[in-house]
């Protein structure tokens, strides 16, 4: 599935600093449609459809550009290409976010006994 045309992306506003997955995503080159400088990014882990993908580099403590406004702020060094998830960027939104395992969405911030 590395086929740039199969492998696609949505940048919604010119100013974003992450891209959309269209699809699911493997590693290897993403077309990116919308309102992109950049016609292609190369990822570099798997992307789920729906979620978000750095369009350039974004550092620590930089706000993260969807829909042309800071949904969140960067909490470690996010390369080009990167998926950009709870173990990378804290919302805005959502305080409670940051404390969810990326993968699971279960608390890790809170011992069951």
């Amino acid at each position: 599935m590395n086929d740039k045309f199969r492998q696609a992306s949505f940048q919604i506003e010119k100013d974003d600093n992450v891209v959309v997955a269209l699809s699911d995503l493997e590693p290897g080159r993403v077309r990116i449609h919308g309102s992109s400088r950049l016609e292609t990014i190369e990822i570099t882990d798997p992307v789920k459809q729906g979620h978000k993908i750095a369009n350039n580099a974004i550092r620590a403590g930089e706000p993260v550009l969807k829909y042309g406004v800071a949904i969140g702020i960067a909490i470690h060094d996010i390369e080009p290409g990167t998926w950009v998830h709870l173990h990378n960027c804290k919302s805005y939104y959502d305080k409670r976010s940051s404390t969810l395992d990326p993968v699971s969405g279960a608390p890790t911030d809170i011992q069951y006994d």
